[in-house]
This record gives structure tokens, sequence and C-alpha cells, in this order.
């Protein structure tokens, strides 16, 4: 692996100073570690939702890692990767329209990206059949899924280390170590390559999540 760009324990307020939060949240920091639960009841929908923005924009060939630990489900965590805007602008240039967490300004709005669901426990056919999925955007292009090794979440639950790998047209997804699907793209079918960008963890209510240890190393 290349050289680090960037790492963030994700332990304290000081460390997400500069994130952005689209949506409503209630961030805290429990045993050291980023704790994210809607701030708005589950019932408003779409609107309970939320994504929280690393400030940073990363070159194209990337691995980005972080630990995962669900704690209170139903729900869906999912991670942004190489989101930019659509004229290759920064995803919070003042002309892009306003987001506030709700799915289709992230997939049909002003912006592209990939997206790994990688925790879905939200509809009962997601609660009862686990996936990872990777979407790539603008549009809803559903372009590579595998299974979930990660079990129900639980107070005591343990903690998972996720790894993207994005290179050249490649996209990979791990979960301890354990590819979970690799994904490449003819910069065709689900339109163009997308490069560099930033990374954004969403949640959908009412789920309770924790992270910890952000890196990202670029790919030589």
């Amino acid at each position: 692996m290349g050289t680090l760009l960037y790492k963030n324990p994700l332990s304290s307020p000081e460390d997400v100073r500069n994130f952005i939060l689209e949506g409503r949240a209630d961030i805290t920091f429990e045993d050291g570690a980023l704790t994210m639960e809607n701030a708005l009841p589950s019932s408003d929908g779409q609107k309970a939702n939320y994504v929280f923005w690393c400030p940073v924009e990363f070159p194209s060939d990337i691995q980005v890692s972080w630990e995962f630990r669900p704690v209170r489900e139903p729900g869906l965590a999912m991670i942004f990767f190489a989101a930019k805007g659509r004229r290759g602008q920064s995803i919070f240039d003042p002309g892009l329209a306003k987001r506030d967490g709700q799915y289709p300004q992230y997939h049909h709005g002003d912006i592209n990206a990939f997206h790994i669901s990688y925790f879905r426990r939200k509809e009962p056919d997601e609660r009862a059949f686990h996936t990872c999925n990777l979407r790539k955007s603008y549009g809803f292009y559903l372009v590579s899924q595998g299974a979930d090794p990660i079990p129900d979440a639980s107070p005591d639950a343990a903690w998972y280390r996720l790894k993207v790998v994005k290179k050249g047209n490649t996209v990979s997804f791990a979960v301890n170590e354990l590819t979970v699907f690799t994904f490449c793209d003819d910069g065709k079918t689900f339109g163009p390559l997308l490069g560099g960008g930033c990374i954004g963890f969403r949640q959908l209510a009412p789920m309770k999540g924790q992270y910890r240890n952000l890196q990202v190393e670029d790919i030589q």
C-alpha cells in the first residue's frame, strides 16, 4: 500500500469539528467512538436520515478503512466515496442544490458517487436476507452485491474492520479482510468512470452505530 493520506481516530468532538452534517443527527462519543443516531423520529421517513461528511477531497486510487459497530437496529449504514459534483466541482460548492439527508438528493441530485450499504436491516426483506450493495450515481445503479457477514446489531456487538479499495476501474469491499465483492466498471454501462472525491457516512433511522479509526491511503 502507498502513502497514508488521512488518519482520524473519531474519538472526540475535536476529531470531527470540520465534518459536515447534512440532515439532523445526535452525534456523541460513547466509549471513545463516534456514535450516531437520528435526531428526528423515524416516522418522518427520509427526513429522519442523514449524512456525515469528512471534508477532505481524496484522489481517485485509494484504500479507505474504518471500524464499525452496529448497536441498534432496524436501520441501515452506508458509506459514500468518490463523491463530487456532476461537473467535477466540490460536493460543498454553494452552487449545488441543498442536501438534507434524503436519499434521492444523493442518487438523482447534483453529485456523482459510489455508495455501499454494508449493514442493511431496515426493510423486512433486508432483515431476512442480508447483503452489502454497491451503487453508482448519478442514477441508482446496483452494480455489485455480496453477502453481509456482520451479525445483527446489539449493545454488545463486536467491532468490524471495513475496507474499500478503489483503483482504476475496480472497486472492492471487505469486512475483516473477507472480500465481499469486486466490481469492474467499463465506464459506459453505468456512466463514466468516477475519480476522486469525498467520503461520507450515512445512517437510516432509527439505527444507532459507532465508528472509529478512519484511515485513507493512496494506492501505488
